[in-house]
């Protein structure tokens, strides 16, 4: 079959048109469903419900995969689970639906300084600095954690890991 260039030329703006639609929604037009699940989740992190809080959260991205504040809460819901690196996956995935996201910059910058990357994270705090134009609550809190270092056991296992140098002959 032979599809005229018309008709190509149809279905490819038709795509476009299809793979715009999809990406990101601005926030007020999140489906309200998947809203009322974020919510849920967010209560059931509050009362240390973490399993709850969880499934919410992947109803609420399920129904709407373009929610990003549901992410944020599953990054928090990760932190919280003492999994950092899990957490510092679930901030990227709403950095990538908006750079400037303070609260996912914030929150990806604390799950790194849990898992030790703190130089990592004080990239995080300055690139909020910079779009805060100010010191604004996010960068110091950031700023906080970051001051507190890493955890002990996650230094500790640092340190335990890296490799000895070689005996050079001067040391001998």
């Amino acid at each position: 079959m032979r599809y005229s260039p018309l008709a190509i030329a149809l279905s490819i703006s038709l795509a476009c048109v299809g793979s715009a639609a999809l990406g990101q929604k601005p926030d007020d037009q999140i489906d309200p469903r998947s809203i009322s699940f974020l919510k849920a989740g967010e209560a059931a992190l509050a009362q240390k419900q973490f399993a709850l809080a969880t499934d919410n959260l992947e109803t609420a991205l399920a129904i709407d995969p373009r929610n990003r504040a549901a992410f944020r809460v599953l990054g928090a819901v990760a932190r919280a689970q003492g999994f950092p690196g899990k957490a510092v996956r679930f901030y990227r995935e709403a950095l990538d639906m908006e750079p400037n996201d303070l609260a996912a910059l914030e929150g990806q910058g604390e799950a790194l300084v849990q898992r030790g990357a703190v130089e990592k994270a004080r990239e995080n705090l300055a690139r909020i600095r910079k779009l805060c134009k100010a010191d604004c609550a996010p960068a110091q809190r950031l700023s906080a954690v970051i001051a507190k270092g890493a955890p002990a056991q996650v230094v500790a296992a640092q340190t335990a890991t890296e490799v000895p140098k070689p005996n050079t002959p001067e040391q001998n």
